[in-house]
């Protein structure tokens, strides 16, 4: 590969739009409406802290207004730039729109090192950049949508909602101007582990469609199967955990910045976690064998890859020497457009970002429904739903004493069937149906058209075709 020059992260974006299209019937005006990004707004702001004044870039930027409002995360890091958040907002243009969310997508970003930064002082940073977002109508319930993204989390999202409050005294859907807010400030169940559990659903799908697991050569189910996480934050640990705990997957390898960590036989993840939350890191870890270059792991044998943190990962670099037969993009472009070449042409099956990591946005979209509904899912129908269950209970028993049935029904049978869902399992069932269905528009025109010849195309065909129904609609 020497010679070859790796694409940035928003050239691999547009590279793989621009595959797509050569695939599409669209106008050049439209094409090219849907590929540029249609703002971004660059901010620097000064926040007194520690005796002196500090001042901070922060970006955010808006992608397609196709559907409003536009929907995309805030990330905190030293790394942010310009072209990063704008590549990201159209991952989320394209993905709300497999996922048929109703938002045009938007991102945004902070540089900073959160970790540098006290609780307080990183308080008065974020609501600053809260203030400074909010009056341009950059966080608005019905304009822009925030959520939690790399180095933000529900912390963050309660200070900007709070922030936006302040600003917006008698705004009734207030809470709506952000998504991924704890519980106790107008959150909802399952949203912090919604993009691990999208990713769980993903490979669900996927392995209920044979000629699709053929492809990569695997067979039978998620049991058994040699799983390597590079990342082990939100996403990538609740994706191995659910994964290890519910389907039977064996988490062979992971990978941190210190490192990585291999066990055959399996790690145990709980313990791998704990680790990390007290020490920073994998490295001392007795749960595996620790490699201080763990990314060799991403080399290593095993059936599914999952990077899980931060773009680029698998580049021109390694990819040639990348085993796995299936990778599982939980983060958002770890594989460049480079590598994505080199390892199509392997046979390599990628379940591609924007519809494996959608979950997040899924959820934030149930939470941002729930906000402007003004109750939580659930409270209206399911008591109702227990009472309608008991009456084809007692009926059933009633049926079973007149024919002499002394034990009935089973006590296991009617716990479960009497009791009425809440709102987390209403918000799991969504996000099952969701990634079902984006799954299966995605695997029909795998199928059904010779000249799509992985599931990224696939992708990008399906949600660009549906945002550009989107401009037409409204006259464009």
């Amino acid at each position: 590969m020497t010679g070859i020059v790796e694409p940035s992260f928003r050239e691999s974006v547009d590279l793989m739009f621009s595959r797509a299209v050569a695939l599409m019937d669209l106008p050049p005006g439209l094409e090219e409406k849907i590929r540029v990004c249609n703002a971004t707004y660059t901010v620097r702001f000064g926040v007194r802290l520690r005796g002196q004044m500090h001042t901070f870039t922060g970006y955010r930027s808006v992608h397609s207004e196709h559907m409003e409002p536009v929907k995309g995360g805030i990330r905190f890091a030293t790394t942010v730039t310009q072209d990063e958040v704008e590549a990201l907002a159209a991952l989320m243009t394209y993905k709300c729109a497999l996922v048929e969310a109703p938002f045009g997508g938007s991102k945004g970003g902070l540089r900073i090192d959160p970790r540098e930064w006290e609780e307080h002082e990183l308080e008065r940073i974020t609501r600053r950049f809260a203030y400074e977002l909010a009056k341009r109508d950059l966080i608005h319930p019905s304009q822009n949508v925030p959520a939690p993204d790399m180095g933000t989390g529900e912390r963050e999202m309660a200070w900007i909602a709070d922030q936006y409050r302040r600003m917006n005294t008698t705004d009734i859907n207030a809470n709506a101007c952000v998504t991924g807010k704890p519980i106790n400030a107008g959150g909802i169940q399952g949203r912090v582990e919604a993009t691990g559990r999208g990713v769980q659903y993903a490979l669900r799908e996927f392995f209920r469609h044979p000629a699709d697991v053929a492809r990569t050569g695997l067979t039978g189910t998620l049991d058994g199967k040699r799983v390597i996480v590079q990342g082990l934050g939100n996403v990538g640990y609740h994706a191995a955990k659910f994964l290890s705990e519910e389907d039977g997957a064996r988490i062979i390898g992971v990978i941190e910045r210190d490192g990585g960590l291999h066990n055959p036989e399996g790690l145990d993840l709980g313990a791998v976690h704990e680790w990390i939350t007290l020490n920073g890191g994998v490295q001392g870890c007795p749960a595996g064998t620790y490699l201080p270059e763990g990314a060799v792991l991403l080399e290593e044998e095993c059936d599914i890859l999952i990077p899980a943190a931060i773009e680029g990962v698998i580049n021109l670099g390694n990819a040639a020497r990348v085993k796995a037969p299936l990778i599982i993009e939980a983060a958002n472009g770890p594989v460049t457009a480079g590598a994505d070449e080199v390892l199509r042409t392997k046979g390599t099956v990628i379940i591609p970002d924007l519809y494996a990591n959608a979950g997040g946005v899924t959820v934030s979209y149930f939470e941002w429904v729930k906000n402007l509904s003004h109750i939580r899912f659930g409270r209206m129908q399911r008591r109702q739903e227990e009472a309608r269950h008991q009456l084809v209970v007692d009926e059933l028993e009633r049926l079973a004493a007149g024919l002499g049935v002394a034990d009935g029904l089973s006590p296991g049978f009617k716990q479960k069937y009497l009791r009425g869902a809440d709102e987390l399992e209403l918000v799991r069932s969504g996000l099952d149906d969701t990634m079902r269905t984006a799954y299966q528009s995605m695997s029909e025109l795998w199928h059904a058209r010779g000249d799509v010849d992985d599931l990224r195309t696939a992708a990008y065909l399906v949600a660009i075709g549906r945002v550009a129904s989107g401009y037409r609609a409204k006259g464009l």
